[in-house]
């Protein structure tokens, strides 16, 4: 770092512990790799267009551990290790729980010693910094690689062309046989990053490459030379936007160009890196291709790998194409991640053909051949047109998800619920297809996960202390089975009060953390409720808001006496809305104007205070799940695929409050009853209660009317006409009347739910109010 002890700061001292750390991660990569290769071992490939890594510097020191010797070296140095990590920032590589079981699935990978790489894009900005000026989300640059990151390894000799545009043309090869290439076009470089993923307590170190774009040609001379000099630069800048941006506004045409050439160009990179892999070794049979690659596309981002699998077997491998389909649909395989239509990408045919014209081409292809097929089993009616890769309207487009689904030899849910959904309502169809070839066990569930390396040990040391002391073992932190011990202890009252120390303990640091960045005055004995998750309307935090008013209302008409009586609670919110979704916006202003008039209120502060946290990520979670007393996770049944913030927040000692949807089902069978406060619909009375609505029955709670009535008087628009325009746009949507009166419904079932929920809170205040009962229970859980 061409320091001297003289000038050596802090920041200098992390870098250099960095560096010093990758060091011992080379060594176990550079063995893993060479293992690997010996045993010829089939080796999986995780495609994701997200990774929510968190930093990397903590979490590597605990896998190879390491953690003592690196602490006690600093400290010679006249360093804390823990004012270190600080100047590491976070990857700004993933969002949401799609990125964060991405991140938390490597790092079992390489703890279970199995040989799988990860495949992304390294975005330059992430999706983007969330801050909050005068309580509207703004979305700034995420400048996570203004410092040099001493994580990722550049490799400059791992480079791949990607095409784009162009146009195909017939040709007969030396045999004589017809075959097509894809010529002309834009040419774009994708370059590795390699970002090493340590096992723990192992000698395995697996590896997630990133791609970033650069142009074919760097600069332009002659332009630059006619004083063009913009013009000089261009194809970097247009190569660059390709991993700008993680999910890129896509409002317009121009983002959804950019969003398709961001998915193919990564898939693109992967499929050819992956392939010249497996035919290193010599005189290897594409054969052996499903026996030696098996690759996982986590959602629809990456299902263009399906088309490009194609693509590259039949034109650069030639191979004819009854092999290569054989062999593509027994490599690939595909993870659905929602529930929702409209998040099943769907392709424009008119897009597909100016950008990737051969891939139009090839589904077309495969679409004939399953047309066909299709005809001979059901006959040419309306059943097969839902099967087919193409839709008429309300656009010509390829459906990806049908794409997914035909290519791949297995399809998962994430939740037991979830995947069931996935056979009875989203890919119906193609399921009964499937059952009636007798493939029914191509469908399958695959609950998702988070690791307890990150979300316990190195989130909250003084609770895992508390499991390997109590457990005699750490061999906890990889076969969590072994915590059941902890059952048989719950009412041991020593144990109580070792855990609800340790609770206390990761509570005061979040208000220690509140405090310092100015966010929050709180009280750390109040109950820590918490709801932190992507902003959107299916997830349900407009219904939570809804209660903390009619919390606040409730605290604010009762008497002095009264209110001495009633549950201090502390509520907090964080997460990101997408930047085009107003209505999520809205919501992440109305939980800002709901604290700035609960916590100024002297009747009601005392008892009750609410706050935002922006730019949630994994640093700012790993103060937040250690803390939470109760995490919402109320997503309208059947509407949540799987979730994994429940996770977090529950393997900490939270208990949740929760609709039965997702993995919530499943924890609480794992957990018990009682370690879970239910309410709200169950997913199977969904479509009546919807058809009751739309007959006209739909009565709204008393209390919740106060609630509407409340913030249409304005009580929460903090004198913003604004604001209170979009509050009011809320309410009126749910109340089923828009301004031109016809009737939507209240699609997530607010106005359902709430009096069930009400009841659930209140279950909650009398449960807390008892703490040796409370202490329980959060070891259950």
């Amino acid at each position: 770092l061409a320091c001297t002890r003289f000038s050596f700061s802090r920041e200098d001292a992390y870098r250099a512990a960095s560096l010093a750390v990758r060091d011992r991660l080379l060594e176990s990569f550079n063995d893993t790799y060479d293992w690997y290769a010996q045993q010829d071992c089939k080796r999986a490939y995780y495609l994701s267009a997200e990774y929510l890594l968190g930093r990397a510097f903590q979490n590597a020191l605990v896998n190879l551990d390491l953690e003592p010797q690196f602490q006690d070296a600093l400290m010679g140095l006249g360093f804390e290790m823990e004012e270190l990590y600080p100047f590491e920032a976070d990857p700004g590589l993933g969002n949401g729980g799609l990125g964060r079981l991405a991140a938390c699935f490597l790092d079992s990978m390489a703890t279970l010693s199995l040989p799988c790489w990860g495949y992304g894009i390294r975005y330059s900005y992430g999706i983007f910094k969330q801050t909050i000026k005068d309580g509207w989300q703004v979305e700034k640059p995420d400048y996570w690689l203004a410092k040099p990151v001493p994580w990722e390894i550049p490799r400059p000799d791992v480079t791949y062309p990607i095409r784009f545009g162009g146009k195909c043309e017939e040709y007969r090869d030396e045999k004589g046989d017809w075959r097509t290439r894809w010529v002309a076009g834009e040419i774009i470089q994708a370059m590795a990053y390699d970002n090493l993923i340590p096992g723990f307590d192992t000698f395995n170190t697996n590896n997630l490459r990133l791609w970033r774009a650069l142009p074919a040609e760097e600069f332009d001379f002659q332009a630059f030379n006619e004083f063009r000099y913009a013009e000089a630069v261009d194809n970097r800048r247009k190569a660059e936007d390709l991993s700008a941006v993680l999910y890129p506004n896509d409002d317009e045409t121009a983002g959804k160009v950019l969003r398709l050439k961001q998915q193919y160009f990564f898939v693109s990179a992967s499929l050819q890196d992956l392939l010249r892999e497996f035919i290193r070794k010599p005189n290897r049979k594409w054969s052996e291709l499903p026996q030696k690659v098996a690759i996982q596309m986590n959602d629809t981002h990456p299902t263009l790998a399906v088309l490009e699998m194609m693509r590259l077997l039949v034109d650069v491998q030639r191979l004819n194409w009854a092999e290569a389909w054989d062999l593509t649909r027994k490599t690939c395989n595909y993870t659905n991640h929602t529930v929702m239509p409209e998040a099943l990408e769907k392709w424009p045919v008119d897009m597909m053909e100016e950008y990737l014209p051969r891939h139009l081409g090839i589904c077309g292809e495969i679409n004939k051949r399953f047309m066909e097929e299709l005809k001979e089993m059901y006959g040419d009616g309306p059943k097969i047109w839902g099967l087919s890769l193409f839709q008429e309207e309300p656009f010509k487009g390829i459906r990806m998800g049908n794409l997914a689904v035909l290519g791949s030899n297995k399809v998962n849910g994430v939740a037991a619920l979830h995947t069931e959904i996935v056979k009875k309502e989203t890919f119906a169809d193609f399921y009964q297809y499937f059952c009636a070839k007798g493939e029914k066990d191509k469908f399958v569930n695959m609950t998702n996960g988070v690791t307890p390396r990150r979300w316990i040990h190195c989130a909250n040391r003084p609770l895992s202390d508390l499991f390997t002391k109590h457990l005699g073992t750490h061999k906890w932190l990889v076969d969590m089975n072994l915590l059941k011990a902890m059952i048989k202890k719950k009412d041991d009252p020593a144990l109580q009060k070792e855990w609800m120390a340790a609770k206390r303990q990761a509570k005061q640091r979040l208000v220690d953390y509140l405090k310092t960045n100015k966010i929050l005055e709180a009280d750390v004995d109040s109950l820590f409720d918490c709801q932190f998750k992507r902003i959107h309307e299916y997830k349900r935090q407009l219904l939570n808001c809804f209660y903390i008013i009619h919390r606040y209302m409730m605290i604010k008409q009762a008497s002095p006496a009264e209110r001495a009586k009633i549950q201090k609670r502390t509520c907090l919110f964080g997460g990101k809305a997408a930047p085009a979704y107003i209505n999520a916006k809205t919501i992440i202003k109305l939980v800002g104007n709901i604290g700035e008039v609960v916590n100024n209120d002297p009747d009601v502060s005392p008892y009750l205070k609410v706050a935002f946290i922006p730019n949630y990520s994994v640093t700012a979670a790993q103060a937040i799940c250690p803390a939470s007393d109760i995490s919402e996770h109320i997503s309208t049944a059947g509407t949540e695929a799987s979730g994994t913030s429940n996770m977090k927040f529950v393997m900490n000692g939270g208990l949740i409050i929760g609709t039965m949807d997702g993995a919530n089902i499943e924890i609480r069978e794992e957990g018990g009853e009682d370690t879970m406060f239910i309410f709200g619909c169950l997913e199977t009375d969904v479509p009546g209660i919807k058809a009751k609505a739309l007959e006209g029955h739909y009565p709204i709670d008393p209390r919740l009317q106060r609630v509407f009535d409340s913030i249409k008087k304005g009580a929460f628009s903090m004198g913003c006409d604004i604001a209170q325009e979009k509050f009011n746009g809320l309410i009126q949507k749910l109340c089923n009347i828009t301004a031109a009166g016809t009737w939507e419904g209240d699609r997530y079932l607010l106005i359902h739910d709430f009096p069930s929920l009400l009841e659930a809170q209140e279950k909650v205040d009398k449960t807390y109010a008892d703490k040796a009962k409370w202490a329980s229970l959060s070891i259950q859980a």
